[in-house]
């Protein structure tokens, strides 16, 4: 590994499901001679898809880090799932990356996915480039899915390629190569078969003029080109203003400094499945995309100020840099029998094999035993890591994703990853109750290594119920358990996860006064409480802060107690969503009461709030978009529809219907079959957790 931090690049592929984001990576790793072969999605032979049930269904549903070397620089890359059920996998990556090549499907265009990874990117402030992939398919559309980049992103591409024809070989003008706009040159690339016999000629791209047919639309679109770059280049806009030739290498400059502000998004063209366009992808990442020391320096917090006793958090800075105190975030656990392995990025200094690390939210020392650079599901052990680096960890135990790991004695905490709710649980329990301490080890086991798993006994039924983001999700934790674990288990009809908000603002007061063991308990809890259109759970803030040490210690207590009560769900049983509790002023009893006489008050508050508030039920609202031919539109709408549907969008991409609609997530399942059922097999869809909403009156009145 290169010790310039100049020289690496840590970045992700993301993209809607089936956009042909492992084929890229197994392309990538093919011309990097990483990989001898060239991997296939659909015959499971894939690097980074090598988990028994990614290989079987043809999809990602892990991300798995590979590294390579291209021209001068050492890429860490990181391949992550396209279905909406382990969306967690990219929020984890994309918060540790630099960099990310966001891939688009020439036929389907900006799709739900899309938009979701898109947002994630805009959230962690990653610069990213964009490849319209699969122009070799009946229907591609380069220059409408650039428009719906900048129309459904609001981002502004800066096109560096235009495809030379357009669909499969067998129509009149299929994709053949691309123009380089840069260059202003023609790349035409070896065949496919040439890479499965692994000729040396394989990298060899011819570079030729521009064919006159395409000539006019590549002088339009270099125009466009170099006229974005007169912002960010005066270099630039003084020689194109004196007609001059402008050096390619002046050109990447410019862009690259606008990608890095994220000004604009770099456009590539090509079709990984059949190797064409994929250098000028690696060029680009070298070419454009930020090295660790392109980035600010990352921030923290200093945990001695984290005690809201003390007021507001002190932030510090730590600069990319081996010779700063290390520090690192754990972004990815995978759990094993021999020991859990936490991939962690470094963000600064540098960390050993053999030593010991501070976690400053656990409050703990790890040990950092060894270091492990991990190649999808190979590892090569190494002494030590530095600032810029992606490493597994084998030693921490009580580290989990999202924690920060530094030096002892420069402590930090780094910003953690927020993971969405849940949206759906069900019952599952073992065949034999000899198995029940082996699935509850199991899935606490799982619980570490994916953090949109939950898994609780009830007290009610003494069922274990396990929740997750899908249908998907569950039912691949379930072929797990099966498969890894031996663990037969029963499984009962999924069920959603309702939730509870206020129907109203209200401000109570909770009092306690009475006599228990001979000790007199008083204490009074006041809050003002309120549901809010943010979506999220409870949040409990303290109100009043007084001066005095001890009566600044009540008001932390009193708000503690609050949040602890109000972690007990609404009047349904179902968790609070979207409610702001503010604890205020409190008479202060002689003497100050207990903190057992406060915890009974704020329960008695919340018990109040509850009651003259009221509740209602929410249920999770999904995101549906169905692509479907004119012939079945009318078939499609009315199921929807009965389903408690809303259609909020219709448009026509590359020929055919597509339908955007919010419908309660309750009437979706089985859903897959249904529009199958209705299309005669032609529609396909995608559903991904929108918000939370009110639930039907029939739903709420049924609930118990």
């Amino acid at each position: 590994m290169p010790r310039s931090l100049e020289s690496i690049r840590n970045i992700g592929i993301v993209a809607h499901i089936d956009a042909g984001k492992t084929t890229l990576t197994e392309r990538m790793l093919f011309y990097t001679k990483t990989s001898h072969r060239l991997g296939e999605v659909d015959r499971g032979t894939t690097i980074t898809d090598f988990d028994p049930e990614e290989q079987e269904r043809g999809i990602t549903i892990y991300s798995a880090a590979v590294s390579f070397q291209w021209r001068d620089v050492a890429v860490n890359l990181i391949d992550t799932p396209g279905h909406v059920d382990f969306t967690a996998e990219v929020e984890r990556s994309l918060r540790v990356l630099d960099g990310a090549v966001v891939v688009f499907s020439a036929r389907e265009g900006v799709e739900a996915q899309s938009e979701t990874v898109w947002r994630q990117a805009d959230k962690y402030g990653v610069p990213r480039i964009a490849l319209v992939n699969k122009l070799d398919r009946e229907g591609a559309d380069f220059f409408g899915t650039v428009d719906q980049i900048e129309k459904r992103l609001g981002a502004k591409p800066l096109v560096l390629h235009v495809p030379l024809g357009l669909g499969p070989p067998h129509v009149k003008d299929p994709f053949r190569g691309i123009v380089d706009l840069v260059e202003m040159q023609l790349l035409t690339f070896p065949p496919k078969e040439e890479a499965l016999a692994g000729g040396a000629a394989l990298a060899a791209i011819t570079r030729g003029p521009i064919p006159d047919e395409l000539a006019d639309v590549a002088a339009e679109c270099r125009e466009q080109l170099v006229s974005t770059l007169f912002d960010f280049s005066d270099e630039v806009a003084e020689l194109a203003m004196n007609e001059a030739p402008i050096p390619a290498e002046l050109m990447r400059k410019a862009i690259r400094q606008a990608t890095i502000a994220r000004q604009v998004v770099p456009v590539l063209a090509g079709s990984a499945l059949d190797c064409i366009g994929v250098q000028p992808v690696l060029d680009a990442v070298a070419w454009y995309l930020p090295s660790p020391a392109d980035v600010p320096p990352v921030t923290g917090l200093d945990p001695a100020t984290l005690d809201p006793k003390k007021g507001p958090p002190q932030t510090i800075a730590r600069k990319p840099d081996p010779k700063e105190p290390f520090c690192g975030l754990v972004f990815k656990i995978i759990a094993e029998k021999h020991g859990d392995l936490s991939f962690v990025r470094v963000y600064s200094g540098t960390l050993k094999a053999g030593s010991r690390a501070w976690n400053p939210l656990r409050q703990k020392k790890e040990n950092v035993a060894q270091l492990w650079h991990v190649q999808a599901d190979r590892r090569e052990q190494i002494e030590e890591a530095s600032a810029g680096d992606i490493v597994g960890v084998i030693g921490p135990r009580a580290s989990i994703t999202g924690d920060t790991l530094c030096d002892a004695a420069h402590p930090i905490v780094l910003e953690t990853i927020q993971f969405p709710e849940t949206v759906i649980s069900m019952a599952i329990e073992p065949e034999t109750s000899l198995e029940r301490k082996k699935l509850a080890e199991t899935l606490e086991m799982m619980k570490r290594q994916d953090p949109t798993f939950r898994a609780i006994e009830s007290e009610e039924t003494g069922q274990t119920l396990i929740s997750g983001m899908g249908e998907l999700h569950l039912e691949v934790i379930r072929h797990r358990l099966e498969r890894d674990f031996n663990l037969h288990c029963r499984v009962h009809k999924p069920r959603v996860s309702y939730k509870e908000t206020l129907a109203k603002a209200v401000t109570v007061s909770g009092s306690i006064n009475r006599q228990v063991g001979g000790q007199n308990l008083q204490a009074t809890v006041t809050l003002r409480a309120e549901p809010v259109a943010e979506q999220g759970g409870v949040t409990v803030e303290q109100g009043w802060f007084p001066e005095s040490e001890s009566l600044a210690e009540l008001a932390a207590t009193m708000t503690q107690s609050v949040r602890e009560s109000a972690e007990r769900g609404g009047l349904k049983g179902c968790p609070l969503w979207a409610v702001r509790i503010v604890v205020l002023e409190s008479p202060i009893p002689d003497p100050p009461p207990s903190d057992v006489a406060i915890r009974m008050a704020a329960a008695e508050a919340v018990d109040r709030m509850l009651a003259e508030a009221g509740s209602l039920l929410l249920e999770p609202l999904m995101k549906v978009e169905v692509t479907v031919p004119e012939e079945h539109l009318g078939d499609v709408i009315n199921d929807l529809q009965q389903r408690r549907a809303i259609i909020t969008a219709t448009e026509i991409r590359s020929g055919v219907n597509v339908l955007a609609a919010e419908a309660p997530l309750a009437s979706m399942f089985g859903y897959s079959a249904a529009v199958r059922s209705v299309s005669q097999g032609r529609a396909s869809f995608t559903m991904a957790p929108l918000r939370y909403g009110p639930a039907s009156a029939e739903t709420a009145d049924a609930f118990v």
